[in-house]
């Protein structure tokens, strides 16, 4: 006799279950789509507390302490979940890291595991589908989109999180998260305010659900705004970007660029003039022995990064500009061939062996008709270079791109040589451009020539 199938078992046609994120959205499973937790703590929390300040008048103390504790667990994350935890840029004691995670819970943007695993996914898989919150899927998304709405957590890219799951203090704040969110969110502002001048009502509000509101936005502009707007002052490669605004949003995380850069320093700003409160808060923690080791990039290392990022944008406008045709390029003439040419009418001068066709410039040039005139069919070297006049960098650069041809005799060895270096990789930029350096123009000779008298 056959045994009956176990229907516990799953049937070998059957496949394995489809996450909603990978779904199409239609109107008739959107719903299926939002993550209604995240919406009612994000969104509906915060419109509720904006419904209610229309019954509860604000008073000046209460919004003094909001913005105080404000910064308080604004800080909680800029210098507890996402320097120290995160990046792990200094060590913190342990009263110091305890104050961390209470205040950084009090933003109520999840526990310090859950922020810190998906912050590192983020910068290890920057701008990729593997990213959490990828700019690259929209900036409503990357601000907000990628937490209301449902991710496949398959999909995120995975990262090592074992030193935080050794961290008692981490592990606690996972655990107990709720009480946390309750205590340091709500508890704290409203008894702060209740106790204090007995504003119960209006720190729940204002302190409380209000406040973690604007502190939630200041964060979700890292994701978004520091990717969207500003310079690239150390590489372009990937989105994150440099703003004094941003900055100014996120208690000094607008230095984004430079961050996604050097994740492991312990600020973001590196000039005296930068806003970075976090990197001040961190200093002086450290002047009080509440934290230590602050990791610093060698500013050798920093300079790098900015003269390369630099020198590629360089390279980027050189490719734009019409640097002349190459030496090597150029047909050769014989001299017999060059003079012939001129009385023909041509407007040709030879300077260091190259012959420049001045026809169409004979009339706008500064120094006058008979001048450039009197160069025509000669070889004016030494009147380019000092006999005549001791022409500018600018005049050789704008005569390189008038190049018609090299002279066979009278210097050609040296012109194939310069065109030999030009094809160097010394003097080629990233994209293959020739580098023209001011003054190592082919025309610009190094001293005046000893006949420079007599031309």
């Amino acid at each position: 006799m056959s045994s009956k199938p176990d229907a516990s078992r799953p049937r070998a046609t059957d496949t394995k279950k489809v996450h909603i994120a990978d779904t199409q959205m239609t109107r008739q499973n959107w719903y299926k789509h939002v993550n209604w937790l995240n919406v009612t703590f994000i969104i509906g929390i915060p419109l509720a507390g904006c419904i209610q300040a229309f019954w509860v008048p604000l008073q000046l103390k209460t919004a003094i302490w909001a913005v105080i504790y404000y910064f308080f667990t604004g800080l909680g994350i800029t210098a507890g979940y996402h320097r120290l935890w995160a990046h792990c840029s200094y060590s913190a004691t342990l009263p110091l890291r305890i104050w961390l995670a209470l205040v950084g819970g009090g933003a109520v943007e999840g526990s310090i595991r859950w922020w810190a695993r998906d912050h590192r996914a983020h910068h290890r898989y920057t701008d990729t589908d593997k990213d959490p919150y990828s700019v690259r899927k929209g900036l409503l998304y990357s601000h907000l989109g990628w937490m209301v709405m449902k991710q496949n957590p398959k999909r995120i890219g995975r990262t090592d999180i074992t030193d935080l799951n050794e961290d008692p203090v981490v592990v606690w704040q996972h655990r107990n998260y709720i009480k946390v969110v309750l205590g340091m969110g709500l508890g704290v502002p409203m008894l702060v305010s209740g106790l204090g001048w007995g504003d119960w009502y209006g720190g729940f509000v204002y302190a409380g659900i209000l406040r973690i509101f604007f502190v939630q936005q200041a964060t979700f502009c890292v994701n978004s705004l520091a990717h969207w707007l500003g310079d690239q002052p150390f590489d372009d490669r990937n989105s994150p970007r440099d703003h004094i605004i941003t900055a100014l949003v996120t208690l000094g995380e607008g230095y984004h660029n430079f961050h996604h850069e050097f994740p492991s320093d312990y600020r973001n700003a590196i000039e005296w003039h930068q806003y970075d409160p976090t990197k001040w808060t961190i200093w002086t923690c450290k002047q009080l022995g509440l934290a230590y080791d602050l990791k610093q990039f060698r500013s050798n290392e920093i300079e790098k990064g900015r003269v390369q990022q630099l020198q590629k944008k360089i390279d980027q406008k050189r490719a734009k500009l019409d640097w002349g045709t190459p030496l090597d390029q150029l047909p050769v003439m014989e001299w017999d061939d060059y003079v012939e040419q001129t009385k023909n009418g041509r407007g040709l001068i030879s300077i260091a062996g190259v012959v420049h066709d001045v026809t169409d410039f004979i009339k706008d040039h500064p120094g006058g008709k008979a001048m450039i005139k009197s160069g025509l069919g000669k070889d004016a070297t030494a009147m380019f270079n000092g006999g005549v006049y001791y022409h500018s960098n600018g005049a050789h650069n704008l005569l390189s791109t008038m190049r018609v041809g090299v002279i066979r005799g009278g210097g050609e060895v040296e012109i194939w040589k310069r065109a030999q270096k030009e094809n160097s990789e010394y003097v080629r930029d990233e994209t293959g451009q020739r580098i023209i350096r001011a003054g190592q123009q082919v025309t610009k000779m190094p001293e005046p020539i000893s006949t420079a008298d007599a031309a």
